[in-house]
């Protein structure tokens, strides 16, 4: 089959297009011809290395974490899905490679596609729907009539997440360039903040939640928009010693996360808040119940751009630039 891989780390590393053996599949698994792929930036971060600490892989290295096609195999004890089922999913990070023609996947990795969705809409789905579900309901506990400020609501994380924390009931604030201003008033943000312009720092108070999706100093001044006991979610920030615990990492790597997030602890304690940093879990119950939300037309998929399959480098780049309002995707149908 052809996919996209990498033979090393680094910015400067090849992504290119070779032909690879077609995936085996254990008892529980399901073979997916792959119809199309989104990108997300953890792609590139992999690319590069950043991820290495967290997430070893050998090479070569199949790229790509979430995707959406159909079944054509599946293994001698799946009962609950077969042969010709229209599937969306995100792997576990151990069996990544979703920049391919086809993937084997747990079939508790996977869920029937939304029937209002394209292929392309739908492989934007599970990676940032996924993320923001459990970064709501297991990080924050968000509930109806909190505030939440969300980070970059123009990109692909914070168009869904505008939409969901709507669906929650709460209230939204969120930041964005003027380009982005009117995408994410259709999405329902309640206020919209030009980050170009004013500081969300200066302007927002008594907020029971942050979403990050930015890392470095905008987390940090995120602390200052908090009502004491409030909750700060990351998925761009510094991992802590909490989430290694969480993550089984080795009691050394803890030791090390700890130091490197000892400006976000000691921020923690400042503003009587509380931070976690979040890798997402594959859930295809979740990606069930998401599905329902978005056949009932609550919440819509937000895309920027759809490459073909060949153009998969050229997308990446394109993602890493940050200047896509929504999802990018590419298709291989």
């Amino acid at each position: 089959m052809r996919a996209f891989t990498i033979d090393q780390y680094g910015e400067n590393s090849l992504l290119r297009m070779t032909n690879q053996p077609l995936p085996e599949i254990g008892e529980h698994d399901v073979l997916v011809e792959i119809h199309a792929a989104s990108l997300n930036p953890i792609d590139y971060k992999i690319k590069e290395g950043k991820m290495k600490f967290l997430l070893p892989y050998r090479f070569p290295l199949i790229l790509g974490n979430d995707f959406s096609g159909v079944i054509v195999k599946v293994g001698s004890k799946v009962t609950a899905l077969g042969p010709g089922d229209e599937v969306y999913g995100r792997p576990r990070k151990s069996r990544i490679g979703t920049f391919a023609e086809y993937i084997a996947v747990n079939e508790e990795e996977v869920a029937v596609k939304p029937v209002n969705l394209s292929f392309a809409e739908a492989a934007t789905i599970p990676l940032v729907g996924l993320t923001t579900l459990q970064a709501f309901t297991e990080k924050l506990d968000l509930e109806m009539g909190q505030k939440i400020l969300i980070h970059a609501g123009a990109g692909g994380v914070g168009t869904f997440a505008i939409q969901l924390a709507k669906v929650m009931g709460a209230y939204v604030a969120t930041t964005v360039s003027e380009s982005g201003y009117e995408l994410v008033k259709s999405l329902g943000a309640d206020r919209i903040i030009n980050y170009r312009q004013d500081d969300f720092a200066d302007l927002l108070r008594d907020y029971d939640a942050v979403y990050d999706t930015l890392g470095g100093a905008v987390l940090e001044r995120s602390f200052q928009v908090l009502k004491p006991f409030g909750r700060i979610v990351s998925v761009a920030g510094v991992p802590n010693a909490s989430f290694g615990r969480e993550y089984g990492l080795a009691w050394w790597k803890n030791l090390l996360l700890a130091f490197a997030a000892r400006k976000i602890t000691a921020l923690e304690t400042k503003f009587q808040a509380e931070y976690s940093f979040l890798f997402m879990k594959p859930s295809g119950n979740q990606l069930s119940y998401l599905s329902n939300l978005i056949e009932r037309n609550q919440i819509r998929p937000v895309i920027d751009r759809v490459y073909d399959f060949q153009q998969t480098e050229e997308a990446l780049a394109y993602l890493k630039t940050g200047r896509a309002k929504g999802k990018v995707a590419v298709k291989m149908k």
